[in-house]
This record gives C-alpha cells, sequence and structure tokens, in this order.
C-alpha cells in the first residue's frame, strides 16, 4: 500500500511543481495601449535621452538669460611668510627676520557693456535650441507611440488569426464526425474519411503556426515595453472598424500643407537653422571690439600691523577699484577666423539637413497615402469576398450533405471561406494600422497623456 501511495504520489507532486514553475515563469499582466504607450515612454532609450537633453537646453537658456547680469565672485586666502621681511618703521625700511600671516579678500564684479550684440544672439539662440530640443522630444514620443501601435495592432492581428483557424478546425471536426457516421450508414466511401482526416491534420497545423506567430509577436512587444522577465501583457482589444476613411477625399498638396505645418521633426529642423545662424553672427561678433566695466574690492590683513583683524580688513586696508576695459582683436593666431568657419560649416550643414527632413516629409506622406488608399479598396475588396464565399460554401455543403458534391469541392470552398475570412481580419486591421500611419506622418498623431 505504502508503495502504491509513493508511486501516485511522485507523478503528481512531479506535475503540480511544473505547472507552479511553469505559472511562475510566465505571468501575465493586463494593459490596454494608452498603459503600453505610458510603458514605451518610461524605458525607450531615445526617448529618454532626448528628455535628458532638455534638461542641458533648458540650463543653456537660462545662462544664456543671466549673462545679461553682472559676473561676481569673491576670493580670500590665507598664507604664512617665514624670513625676511621689509617693514617700514619711522620711516625707514627696515629687514627683519619674522613671521608673517597674511589674510587678502577681495569682491570682483565685470559686466560686458558691448559686445556687437553677442549676448543677445547668444540668448536667442539658445532659446531657439530649446524650443527645437521640445519638438525633437515630441516627435519622439509620436514614434514610441506608433511603434507600440504598429506591435499591439499586430498581437490583436494574430489573435484574430488564431480564433479564425481554431473555429475552422473545429467546423472541419465536426464535418469529419458527421463523414464517419454516413460512413457507417453507407452514405460515403473510405476515400471521404481519409481526405477529412488529412484535411484536420492540415488545419491542426495551420492553428500552431498561427499560435506560434502570435507568441513571437507577443514577446516582441514585451521586449519593446521592457516587461520584467517572463511577464506576457495580455492587450485589451480595440475596435479597428472605429476609424473611418477620414483622409480619402483628400489630395495630396492637401495633405502635404498640413504635414508641413504639424511635422514636429520639420519645426525642429527649422529652429535649428535660425539657432546655427544666430551662432555664426555671435562669434562673428568677435571681430569686433568689445567694451566692459569692472569692479574690484580688495583687503588684506598682516600679523606685522598690531592692529585687529576687523580694522585691518575694514577700515585700514581696503581698495576699491572702478573702471572700464576695452578689448579691440588685432591679431589671434586666425582663432576667430577658425570659429566662424566652424561656425559656417555647422550652419550650412544644418541647411542640408533642413531639406533632407522636407524632402523625408513629403515622401512619408506620398507613401503613406498610397498604401492608405490600397487598404480602403482591400478593406471593401474582403467584405465582397468573405460575403461570396460564405454563400458559395454554404451552397457546396448543402450539395455535399446531399451526395451531389465530391469532398474536393467541399474542401475548396472551405478553404477560400477561411483564407476570405482571414483576408479580411487582416484588411480590417491594415486599414486602422494605415490610419495610424497616416496621422505619423502628417504629425498629427496625439500621444496619450
Amino acid at each position: 500500500m505504502y508503495k502504491k501511495f509513493i508511486t501516485l504520489f511522485i507523478p503528481i507532486a512531479i506535475g503540480t511543481i511544473l505547472l507552479s514553475g511553469a505559472i511562475q515563469a510566465q505571468d501575465t499582466v493586463r494593459i490596454n495601449f494608452r498603459q503600453a504607450v505610458d510603458l514605451a515612454l518610461a524605458s525607450n532609450v531615445a526617448y529618454q535621452i532626448q528628455a535628458n537633453n532638455m534638461e542641458v537646453l533648458k540650463l543653456q537658456k537660462q545662462s544664456a538669460l543671466l549673462y545679461h547680469l553682472p559676473n561676481a565672485n569673491i576670493n580670500t586666502s590665507f598664507s604664512q611668510q617665514s624670513g625676511q621681511q621689509f617693514q617700514q618703521i619711522e620711516g625707514e625700511i627696515v629687514v627683519t627676520n619674522v613671521t608673517n600671516e597674511v589674510v587678502n579678500a577681495g569682491l570682483n564684479m565685470s559686466m560686458p557693456i558691448f559686445n556687437a550684440g553677442r549676448r543677445i544672439l547668444d540668448t536667442q539662440s539658445a532659446k531657439l535650441a530649446y524650443e527645437a530640443g521640445g519638438k525633437g522630444l515630441d516627435r519622439a514620443s509620436q514614434q514610441v507611440m506608433f511603434d507600440v501601435a504598429r506591435r499591439y495592432l499586430q498581437v490583436l492581428l494574430d489573435q484574430e488569426i488564431v480564433r479564425i483557424s481554431k473555429e475552422n478546425l473545429e467546423n472541419q471536426q465536426e464535418l469529419l464526425r458527421q463523414i464517419e457516421g454516413f460512413l457507417e450508414a453507407g452514405l460515403r466511401t473510405m476515400s471521404d474519411k481519409y481526405n477529412q482526416q488529412s484535411e484536420v491534420a492540415r488545419l491542426e497545423s495551420v492553428v500552431v503556426d498561427a499560435e506560434l506567430q502570435y507568441q513571437n509577436d507577443i514577446w516582441d512587444l514585451s521586449e519593446y515595453l521592457q516587461l520584467e522577465a517572463g511577464v506576457v501583457p495580455v492587450l485589451e482589444s480595440v475596435d479597428p472598424r472605429s476609424e473611418g476613411a477620414r483622409f480619402e477625399g483628400m489630395s495630396m498638396p492637401e495633405l502635404y500643407d498640413i504635414a508641413q505645418a504639424n511635422r514636429a521633426d520639420g519645426t525642429q529642423q527649422e529652429l535649428l537653422v535660425t539657432s546655427f545662424k544666430k551662432d555664426m553672427q555671435a562669434i562673428k561678433a568677435m571681430y569686433y571690439p568689445r567694451l566692459g566695466a569692472f569692479y574690484n574690492y580688495n583687503t588684506f590683513f598682516t600679523s606685522l600691523d598690531d592692529r585687529n583683524l576687523q580694522d585691518q580688513l575694514w577700515k585700514v586696508y581696503p581698495q576699491n577699484t572702478l573702471g572700464l576695459s576695452l578689448a579691440i582683436p588685432i591679431f589671434n593666431n586666425f582663432q576667430n577666423r577658425l570659429d566662424v568657419s566652424r561656425s559656417r560649416v555647422a550652419y550650412k550643414n544644418q541647411i542640408l539637413q533642413n531639406e533632407s527632413v522636407n524632402r523625408k516629409i513629403y515622401q512619408d506622406v506620398k507613401l503613406a497615402y498610397l498604401n492608405y488608399m490600397a487598404a480602403v479598396k482591400k478593406e471593401g475588396n474582403t467584405g465582397i469576398q468573405v460575403m461570396a464565399a460564405a454563400e458559395a460554401q454554404n451552397a457546396i455543403s448543402e450539395r455535399f450533405r446531399l451526395g451531389i458534391s465530391n469532398f474536393v469541392d467541399l474542401a475548396t470552398s472551405n478553404q477560400q471561406l477561411v483564407s476570405a475570412q482571414a483576408d479580411q481580419a487582416q484588411a480590417i486591421y491594415t486599414l486602422f494600422f494605415q490610419e495610424v500611419l497616416m496621422q505619423h506622418a502628417l504629425g498629427t498623431l496625439e500621444v496619450l497623456k
């Protein structure tokens, strides 16, 4: 009895452990599209780099604004001098061997008065660069949302394909049972049974392939969202028919005008062109004289003086200096010319980059529009295809039941119906995705907050 109990317990225990391990190894988390976008924005490297760069651009903008204010520095030092010291005693210079402790302190302030407009140009350039960075961040967030939408919709499409495949398999299994009953009644031949068994086996392989494709795509989405290892997202469905053909009646010039007004990357490049131009003009200002004002307050304490620290620092030795400084560039080893040349090249390169982005925007809109119109036509055609295939399949099934049609006709009609249903599901989700792609190309894709 004990051995029999052990024999039964061990397989059950092993099965329980394996089952619990499988459950722990593949946890699920239910998310909707908005949550998927939030997860992607929080983990996407390119987006986070853009967000970090915005902090630097913000500080650069603040620094350029504060550059209009004076610079102020406080300096102090302490030193000890040992050895021969010069002292003035009763009108005579006396050299004695003593130790002298010295404390120096000072306040220095400076402010540019005229530098050929460089302060204003630097401020304008920093402001434009910050605005361009914001546009770049907006485009990066749209790109993340687009990538999530593409993967999200692909998983939903895979689920629909799996559902269609399983439903077709169940129908063919039921037909196999009917054929077996007809065979026992002498209404069908063995060849019909074998043909149907072959069809069922083929459809089982189709289900396996569909489920494998679903697993590949769901893990791809999980990796993009940077979920924990072993965690699989369970997606909330969306209505792929919710979006109408909003762009069907619009012309290409109208769409391109919308893209030019809304594409954040296009606006970013235009802002950068102006910013680089301001930088070049600011560096050219170094060719001209610069006028500045300064103020220095210096004082010190020495142990050779018998008066106390406070009197020496604040009453005896303070010095105030107020003045103007003029710097006229004459020759500095062509450093100014080199800086201007570099800034001019950067400005020209940015113009080329702006032109390249504008061409890409037009190409994106053109290709998205062509694919969108093709998706609209396919969605309409597949609706007719499914309706016709369903009618044909019903008619042939009835003829097969009555013994008028053969198995080949039945199998062909069934395959055509399933193919039409899969094509329709593909067309519906493709049209929905092309709608998202059009919004992405036009720059009107709204990122969920």
